[in-house]
């Protein structure tokens, strides 16, 4: 058995065990202990990795690191929608559609010099 790095759930390079197809198939046994003992374990086929068996914790893992930035945004864009639908945030929409280019343009120095004044 020899180690391969690979990206871990948290996208850190991490060193996973290998094993080859061949170990694998004689020796699965040792590969979910191994799995379960390090949290995955890569399956190479003629020296190139195949395939990962993750543990469950690990398996787990990623599946709430997909799920957290997803509710993160979905409560993000609710509570943006929200704000959007005060009286103040539909006469500011109207103004803007009343705007003209000019004052579209000048609106739109004005937001990146305050972007850049408020970055540095």
């Amino acid at each position: 058995m020899t180690a391969l790095t690979l990206r871990n759930h948290r996208g850190e390079q991490v060193e996973v065990p290998e094993f080859s197809a061949t170990e694998a198939k004689n020796s699965f046994g040792r590969v979910l202990d191994t799995a379960f003992s390090q949290g995955m374990v890569a399956i190479t086929k003629r020296d190139r990795p195949t395939a990962v068996v993750l543990s469950m914790d690990a398996y787990q893992a990623l599946l709430d690191g997909q799920q957290q930035p997803l509710d993160s945004l979905s409560h993000e864009f609710d509570a943006l929608l929200q704000r959007m639908q005060s009286p103040a945030s539909r006469d500011a929409l109207m103004d803007a559609f009343d705007a003209s280019p000019e004052e579209m343009g000048q609106a739109a120095v004005a937001a990146t010099q305050a972007a850049r004044t408020s970055q540095g």
